[in-house]
Order: C-alpha cells, then structure tokens, then sequence
C-alpha cells in the first residue's frame, strides 16, 4: 500500500513537474522571445570575439571590463528567456532545479550596474591620474576588481540560498512555479533584496556622478589631453544611460499585470513588453559602448558582416 501511494505522488510530482500549457498565443511568445534573445546573443557573441582577436583588447583594462559587460548581459539574456520561457509555458520544476535558473538573471542583475561603476572609475583614474593609470589599472587588479563585482552581485542570492539549505532543507525537492517569489517567499527575502539593490545602486549613481564631475573638473586643466577628457566624460555620461536601461526592468513587472488584465487576445503586448524593457537594453547597452570605440568598431563590423579584409582600426580607441 505504501508502495502504491509512493508511485502516486511521485508521478503527480512528474506530471506537476513538467505540466504544459499549449496555445497558440503561448507557443508565439515563446518561439519570438526566444528568437530575439539568441539574435541578440549572437551579436554579443560577435563583439566577444572581437575583443578576443587582438592582444591589446585582451591585455587593456578596459576592454577587459567591456568583456564582462558582454558576458554579463549575455548570461542575463540566457537566464531571463528560460525562465520566461518556462513561466509562460507553465513548467512547474523542483525547487533546486529552479535555484540554478533564477541565479542567472538575479546575480547579473546586480552585478551590470557594479560593472558600470568599475568602468566610470577606470576611465577617472585614465584622464585624471594618465601617468599612473597603467600602474593602478593593471589586469591583476581588474580581474581582481570583476570577481567582487560578481561577488557582490550574488551576495543576496547566496544568502538566502544558505538560509534555505540550513534552515528548510526539505523544501529543496518541492515543486513550485520557478519565480522569485515562489523560490524565497518570506518577506525578508524580498526586503533583503531590496535592501542590497537600494544600496549597490546608490552606490553606483554616486560614483558615477563623481567620476563624471572628475572628468570634467579635469578637462579644464592646462595638461589634460582636451580630446580624451571630452571622449572619457561621454563615455562615463554613457554609463549613467546605461545604468537607466538596467532600471527599464524595474517597470515590466507593472506593465506585465496590466497586459495580463486585458486577456490572452492581447498576447503580441506581453510580447513586446519583455523584449523592450528586458531584452532590448541588455543589447542596446554594450552595443551602443562598442560602436562609439573607435578600435572597436572596425573590427566587430568586419565580423558581423563576415567580411575578411584587412583592417587597421584607430588603436587609440575612445
């Protein structure tokens, strides 16, 4: 009997596992949310590459930085689209199962607008202190520099994950619809959170607004390269845009319930919604920081185009 019944709830775990809803306002969004994120992956993929090609992108704290950018949005774009993929079809999954998803875009989340802060300062210390800027910015300490930023990123996720495993490490095989809610429910999870992302971004508005008015504070000095200091401070304006785009994703929650309200026939706006305010920043951002490269962007336009001839980009770059 005990045998029976453990048959039983082991197959309603399966059948609430992998329980599917099929539509065709479903099977829509899902197939083009899909084939716009890898579209956009492969771009990044593209200008991941290309700084790969050359020793001196490889080698340049900067382009270094620009690199995890990439790999951070591409990681996001991954984690977002799975999951949406998975919420808009239904899947319920094993909570474990649905940790390893949500730690993708919670830890990226947070961990673009640090990244954006580590560049604004890279560029400070380049116009403001140029003869120490190859000794301060060496790539030791911006590897160095990218892991805390991806520490501090997924310092939220790891907390409450600790909690989780110590505190209710039964709940770990439950099966639940894999949201952020569903996976930490307590109110101090979500104020925790809130917490932590309040802070990182005040810290980063902060430092982005310092560096910026550095910048600029040092463009009117006798020795400062005027045409750096004008392209370093554009570049440091950028981030803060940039950091706006990050904030885009704060506003699809909102929309999300409003489209819900309207009904299934409104699906192409669920649509439009996720790929504008979640997938469209995360591609626009590092799109729009390569091609104002100058060293860059021949290059990363000579890959996407497939086109093989010789180039000689300015190797001064921004």
């Amino acid at each position: 009997m005990e045998e029976a019944n453990s048959s039983e709830e082991f197959t309603f775990i399966q059948q609430e596992a992998f329980h599917l809803h099929l539509d065709t306002g479903t099977l829509t969004r899902v197939v083009v949310v899909i084939t716009t994120s890898i579209f956009f992956i492969y771009v990044n993929s593209i200008m991941f590459l290309t700084l790969r090609s050359k020793a001196t992108f490889s080698e340049t704290s900067r382009y270094i930085l620009f690199a995890n950018m990439l790999l951070i949005d591409s990681v996001h774009l991954v984690g977002t689209t799975l999951l949406y993929a998975i919420g808009a079809a239904g899947f319920h999954l094993i909570k474990t199962v649905c940790a390893l998803l949500t730690l993708m875009p919670a830890t990226t989340y947070t961990t673009t607008p640090l990244n954006l802060a580590v560049m604004s300062l890279e560029r400070y210390v380049a116009i403001c202190f140029p003869l120490r800027h190859t000794e301060i910015t060496t790539q030791r300490r911006t590897n160095i520099a990218i892991g805390l930023v991806w520490f501090f990123g997924s310092l939220n996720f790891i907390i409450d994950m600790f909690y989780i495993t110590i505190k209710q490490p039964h709940s770990l095989t439950a099966v639940i619809p894999c949201t952020r809610p569903g996976l930490f429910p307590a109110k101090w999870h979500i104020q925790l959170g809130q917490g932590l992302n309040s802070f990182y971004f005040v810290v980063v508005v902060l430092t982005i607004i310092y560096t910026y008015i550095g910048i600029i504070v040092a463009a009117r000095s006798v020795s400062t390269d005027k045409v750096s200091a004008r392209k370093a401070h554009r570049t440091v304006l950028l981030h803060l845009i940039q950091l706006g785009l990050c904030l885009t994703s704060l506003l699809y929650g909102i929309f999300e319930s409003m489209t819900v309200t309207t009904g299934s026939s409104m699906y192409y706006l669920q649509i439009v919604n996720f790929i504008s305010l979640i997938l469209l920043p995360r591609c626009l951002s590092p799109l729009i920081y390569g091609l104002r490269d100058n060293a860059f962007r021949p290059l990363f336009l000579r890959y996407f185009r497939c086109n093989f001839r010789k180039i000689r980009p300015d190797v001064l770059g921004q």
